[in-house]
This record gives structure tokens, sequence and C-alpha cells, in this order.
């Protein structure tokens, strides 16, 4: 296979792998009826995704620089598979744990591998009239990754919304179809290109988690912004069916999944058609943008509106995008190359941490205190981090604008 159909292929598998982790979201409402759990369980079912995720990402996250990044690839397809089939035969809340899980494994090996992959698959220049078109791919890499990435989470529960209100068996079809896309993504795999030598005896380790002192306060700020965006993407896949069922009574899955769809459709948007701008104002805009999108969720919750929840997942996608990408490439420009991967994982357990434990908070306070309530309780708590990373994003620009010892003398 050459490189640029290993490179298509490389961008199959990853939206493939991704969309998986998001096909149940439009499910849960028919596993509640079926098992007879409360809001909060489903929360669990959702979180039990991140761990999994946390888990390939510090134990496998630095495997294919000793194992090679094609078998690494295969290994989450093969987890993806398996949660799949798990999904098919699930008979118990148990089961969907163990599912979750596994999804979560895969997810947590193809973010950082599949990643590296497409970068280094994306065809070079070549001498002559097409040097300029393909040069364009590398820069273009990893815009098409994160499209992958964020498009695969977004296409998720918007086809599988699709397969539970249309067509037959769905708590079964929905997976099935996982599956068959899951094999052929495991084919295209199977067929590329080794991207990396790989040395003899090289052995495989732990992912390292550290801040060095220089971008301590950098990270803080980007994590806090970042914390709080990833919290509300994790309240509109594992708690939004909940709101939508429940509050507005629509019962449209289709629904369900179209209002994930449009929160991770507009980060993903907002993360490639804004990375020109600057960091520092980007962040700004980006924390201020969540604070507006929280709101308008208030405002939805209150008023049991669907086109203001649409208009909330929009802005709350936007500015989730934004922070998350250049939180994280705030970060990064400050390391020296041989820190980027341990500093960029330790970015990743704190926004793993958001997309779960918040959520397990949203569903305990929904079973106390009802849906609505709850939704309200935790937007102000999102906008409230928002706040505070705002605040020190402008006292970070008055420390830096601040002059030195030897410019005042």
């Amino acid at each position: 296979m050459s490189k640029p159909v290993a490179f298509v292929a490389v961008t199959y598998a990853f939206t493939i792998a991704m969309m998986g982790t998001t096909m149940p979201t439009p499910v849960y409402s028919l596993y509640q009826a079926e098992f007879g759990f409360s809001v909060f369980v489903v929360t669990v079912i959702f979180a039990a995704y991140a761990l999994g995720v946390l888990a390939a990402l510090l134990a496998f996250g630095r495997w294919s620089d000793s194992l090679g990044r094609r078998p690494l690839l295969l290994a989450g397809v093969a987890l993806g598979i398996a949660s799949a089939l798990v999904f098919i035969f699930a008979g118990s809340v148990a089961a969907l744990l163990v599912g979750r899980v596994l999804s979560g494994l895969s997810a947590g090996i193809f973010v950082g591998t599949a990643t590296v992959t497409l970068m280094e698959l994306a065809p070079g220049p070549r001498p002559g009239p097409a040097a300029t078109s393909t040069s364009q791919w590398k820069s273009r890499a990893p815009a098409i990754a994160t499209a992958a990435n964020i498009g695969g989470l977004g296409l998720g529960p918007l086809v599988a919304g699709l397969l539970v209100e249309y067509l037959p068996e769905p708590t079964h079809l929905t997976f099935v179809v996982n599956l068959v896309l899951l094999v052929l993504a495991g084919v295209a795999v199977f067929l590329i290109p080794e991207p990396v030598t790989v040395l003899p005896g090289a052995r495989p380790h732990m992912q390292r988690l550290s801040v060095p002192a220089p971008v301590r306060a950098t990270f803080v700020r980007a994590s806090i912004g970042g914390f709080a965006g990833f919290a509300v993407l994790g309240l509109f896949t594992g708690v939004s069916p909940g709101f939508v069922t429940q509050v507005l009574g629509v019962q449209n899955h289709a629904v369900v999944g179209a209002v994930a769809f449009v929160t991770f459709a507009s980060s993903a948007v907002a993360q490639i058609a804004l990375r020109g701008l600057g960091t520092t104002v980007a962040l700004r805009g980006g924390c201020i943008t969540l604070i507006v999108g929280v709101s308008a969720l208030c405002l939805a919750l209150a008023t049991a509106s669907l086109p203001i929840l649409l208009v909330a997942a929009v802005v709350c996608g936007i500015g989730q995008g934004v922070t998350f990408s250049k939180g994280l490439a705030s970060v990064t420009e400050k390391l020296p190359a041989d820190r980027r991967a341990e500093v960029t994982s330790t970015l990743f357990v704190v926004l793993y941490v958001a997309i779960s434990v918040p959520v397990i908070g949203a569903g305990a306070a929904a079973t106390a205190w009802g849906l609505v309530t709850a939704g309200v309780v935790f937007s102000a708590v999102v906008a409230a981090l928002a706040v505070v990373s705002l605040i020190l994003l402008f006292g970070s620009t008055a420390v830096n604008q601040e002059p030195s010892e030897s410019e005042k003398s």
C-alpha cells in the first residue's frame, strides 16, 4: 500500500474507532428501560469509558515507539471489536461496564498512535510542480487527525440514533454495524506499511507523568479551561439523552444522537477553523464562549426548549474545541521535544478525569434533585471554572507585561 492510500486507510480506521466509542449514547435510554437503572448508573457506565482511556494512555502511550505503529493500531481495533461483541450480547449492567472499558482502551490507543501515524504517513513534497500540493498534506495532517478524532466521536451518536430510531433490533443492530466497520478498519490497518523502524530488543514502558516547573502556571491555566470544556462534553454525551427524553419530552432517538453530534461537530470545526488565532486571545474567547454556552443550557432546561438546547450544544462545542486545542498548544509550545509526551499525557489525564467524575456527580444530583436542577448546578460549576481560567489568563498577561528590574532602571 502506498503512503497516500495508507494515509486514507488510517484516517478511516481512526474515524471508525472513535465513532464506536460514542455509539451507545442514543441506546442508553433503551438499556435504562430494559435493566431498570437510574440516570446515575447511566453516567457511571459512560464514565467507565474514561477509565479505559486513562489506562491506555498511561500503559500503552509509548508502546508504539517500541513495537511499531501498526501492531498498536491493530490492538486498538481488536479492543473495539471486543467492545462491540460485548454490547451485542449484553444482558446486564456489568456487561455494559465491561464494554465501555474495552471501548475506552481502544480509544486511548488510537488517540495517540493514530495521530502520530497520520503525521508520519502524510505524503511528503515531490520534485516538480506537485511539490506544493504534496507538502500541504504534511501541514494539514494535524487538522485531518483532529477531524477524524472529534468527527468520529460526533458521527457515533448520529449514526446510532438513526439506526435505533428507524431500524429493528436497536440494541443489537447498532453494534453489528459498528463491528462490520471495525473489521474493515482492521483490514485497512493490516495492509498499511509500518511507518517507523522498530529497533531490535526495544521494550515498551509506561508513560511517565510530570509537569516541569517552567510550564506549571501555563499548565494550570490550560487544565482549568480544558477541565470545564471536557466536563461539558461529558454532559452532552452521558446525560443529554436524559435531558432530551425526560425534560424536553422528545422520544426520537435520532434527535438524541443529533444533539451529541452537534456538540462534537462544533468542537471539530472550531479547532480547525480557528487554529490560526493567537493562543492567549483564543483561550480567553474559548472561556467566554463556554460561559455563554452553559448559560444557554440553563435556559434550555428552564424553558424545555429543544432549539435552545441545540444552540447551547453548538456554543459549548466551540468553547470546548478552542479551550482544548489552544490550551494544549500553550503547554507544548514551551517544551523541548523530549518532554512533550509526558506533559501531554498528564494534561489528558486531567481532561479525561473531567469527562467522567463531574458527569457522575451530575448523575447523582439528577437522582436526588431531578435533571433540571442537576443541569443548572452543573452549568454553574462549569461557568465558575471558566471564569477562574479567564481571570488567570488576564493575570498572566499582566505579569508578562510588568517591566523587569533592569527595564525599570
